[in-house]
């Protein structure tokens, strides 16, 4: 989370400091570019591991499975890698769900659509990543699948901005 913390989130940041939005923003932005951040950590793990050496899994939760990261590089998923894989999926679940609100929060309707596209695109790779092996192959939307997700964000945001007295959820504060 760390790592998120300096990479992923400033780039969520500058975009709605660039879309002159409240800096109260962050505390749905954050959680949303951490997510993805996770996602795509996820997807490349062992790609990362075998090519670059590097490693985004907790360490102590391999270990506490009994797992090194050598593990990373095997062909398939055993049950301890797939504990792993998913007690990261479940942190990640939990900072889409503080991120849920941003779409309502944003002034810029632009801005408000991508995060809604963005959102539907994650919850769906979050949940592939669950029922897929991210150490066989590598879990990404397909055209049909990037398209559905899409359209989904867009329909689902364009609905909500256009309720009479919409509001949105109260943005969760960070866990401690």
């Amino acid at each position: 989370m760390a790592y998120c913390a300096r990479s992923a989130d400033p780039v969520g940041r500058y975009l709605l400091d660039l879309h002159g939005e409240d800096p109260a923003k962050y505390a749905a932005s954050d959680p949303l570019c951490s997510a993805l951040q996770i996602i795509n950590h996820l997807q490349d793990a062992k790609e990362d591991y075998r090519t670059l050496d590097r490693v985004y899994v907790p360490l102590d939760w391999m270990t506490t499975e009994g797992l090194d990261v050598a593990a990373l590089g095997s062909a398939v998923s055993d049950a301890r890698l797939r504990a792993v894989l998913n007690q990261c999926l479940d942190r990640v679940d939990a900072l889409l769900e503080r991120a849920r609100p941003l779409p309502l929060l944003l002034r810029s309707g632009r801005l408000a659509l991508e995060s809604a596209v963005i959102l539907s695109l994650a919850r769906d790779l979050a949940a592939a990543l669950r029922t897929q092996d991210p150490i066989a192959a590598r879990v990404a939307h397909g055209r049909t699948g990037f398209i559905v997700h899409a359209s989904t964000g867009v329909l689902g945001a364009l609905v909500r901005r256009a309720l009479p007295g919409r509001t949105a959820s109260r943005v969760a504060a960070p866990p401690r």
